[in-house]
């Protein structure tokens, strides 16, 4: 008895084409989004941080297909590194708006807490 070997080689069907998809790009402004939608890939990214199925993202953002969620959420595993880098930075962005924002606004946003308490009647 004699073995034989046999090497078997991939080919490619000629009639089968493959098409890279693009599930995420980046704004002009430098922000995040799913392609195809104007959802946030941060949006995606704290809901799967979150511990949120794709199935219950795609619930919570009912323009997203099941396939966008899951290409967005393999775009972020990917780039993981770029991404949490722009997510602490979006996030430090945001703190300082606040703070700017109360600092500006803190006095009239007072006053229109004071006017909206129920006042006590004798």
């Amino acid at each position: 008895m004699s073995i034989v070997k046999v090497e078997w080689k991939l080919e490619r069907s000629k009639t089968m084409s493959e098409v890279a998809t693009i599930y995420a790009f980046k704004t002009a402004e430098g922000g995040w989004r799913v392609a195809g939608s104007r959802v946030s890939l941060d949006s995606i990214v704290h809901a799967y941080w979150e511990g949120e199925s794709p199935e219950a993202i795609v619930e919570d953002f009912p323009t997203l297909t099941a396939e966008q969620v899951y290409g967005a959420i393999t775009f972020y595993l990917r780039n993981r590194k770029e991404i949490d880098g722009y997510l602490a930075g979006t996030e430090e962005k945001w703190k300082e708006l606040k703070e700017e924002s109360e600092a500006k606004l803190g006095p009239l946003l007072e006053r229109l807490r004071q006017s909206r308490r129920p006042t006590v009647e004798e």
